[in-house]
């Protein structure tokens, strides 16, 4: 499974060096991972899972003027009860790569405070993609 999302920049973004700051390309991260999480869960599921662990490298810097990224999401495997990604963004304004990024996300049980065994149905979703 693999989405693409397009998240603009926003002049709040910017640090005092006039380039995005590094905590905001979480955010850019978090904001493509919501569709890529509707289109493999149902029914809204997809409010169940919480990051466990996220590595980034940071390829290149994104300036105001670059407009927007693309946030591609791609499905890199499945544990127990979790889901590992691999992320990466793009500039729009002329295509380089601006990050990289490995991702574990943990289904939380009932309660939302513990992992939970991914559903069997979404087990075959994921596996037939």
């Amino acid at each position: 499974m693999t989405t693409e999302t397009v998240v603009p920049l926003r002049w709040s973004d910017m640090d005092a060096m006039g380039h995005v700051n590094n905590a905001t390309y979480l955010t850019y991260l978090e904001t493509a991972r919501e569709p890529w999480f509707e289109a493999i869960a149902a029914d809204g599921d997809y409010m169940r899972f919480a990051m466990r662990r996220i590595e980034v490298d940071f390829l290149s810097q994104l300036r105001f003027e670059d407009g927007a990224v693309r946030v591609t999401i791609e499905l890199d495997g499945v544990g127990t009860t979790s889901v590992r990604t691999r992320e990466r963004m793009t500039a729009e304004s002329d295509g380089r790569l601006v990050l990289e990024a490995k991702a574990v996300i943990v289904r939380l049980d009932d309660a939302g405070v513990g992992s939970a065994p991914l559903p069997d149905e979404l087990r075959a979703r994921l596996a037939a993609v």
